[in-house]
């Protein structure tokens, strides 16, 4: 099966609707033009027409991108930064992503998250418990010395 060709300017128009539908960054960008077949050249002008048109911006795609991971998926710092580095965010927009998340809340997540955890697991002998517990918690991409407070917090209780 053939696949359609895009001009130039087709494949702009397509972007900017891709792009304005939700945030994006370069590297998305960058392998959506290459799937419809355009040229390197074209690529390099239809990202810098995306940029200087603000419907690409990577700190505002870090931004974004750090506020939904933790909030809605729960992600700890690790995970969003090694996320955003896929996406070849550079080190200094991630610093600014970072900065979205507000630590008091970052810590009532962790809170929340451990405690739905620790009783999710209810069943089992305590050290497969208490591994279950940090294996879950690292995945998510949380710090380590948060996982550990937050086990002792839990053996604290009982």
């Amino acid at each position: 099966m053939k696949k359609k060709s895009f001009s130039i300017k087709e494949a702009q128009k397509s972007l900017e609707h891709y792009c304005s539908y939700q945030e994006r960054s370069h590297k998305e960008v960058v392998n959506k033009l290459r799937e419809i077949n355009i040229i390197s050249i074209g690529i390099d002008q239809i990202v810098g027409d995306l940029i200087q048109n603000n419907y690409l911006n990577e700190t505002r795609f870090a931004q974004s991108f750090a506020r939904g991971k933790f909030r809605i998926k729960s992600w700890g710092k690790k995970r969003i930064v090694f996320q955003l580095k896929q996406h070849e965010i550079s080190d200094y927009n991630i610093k600014i992503a970072l900065k979205e998340i507000d630590e008091a809340e970052y810590l009532e997540t962790l809170n929340k998250l451990s405690e739905k955890i620790w009783k999710s697991s209810k069943n089992n002998i305590l050290s497969k418990r208490k591994m279950k517990f940090i294996s879950a918690l690292q995945y998510r991409g949380w710090e380590t010395a948060l996982i550990y407070d937050q086990l002792n917090k839990i053996d604290k209780k009982k």
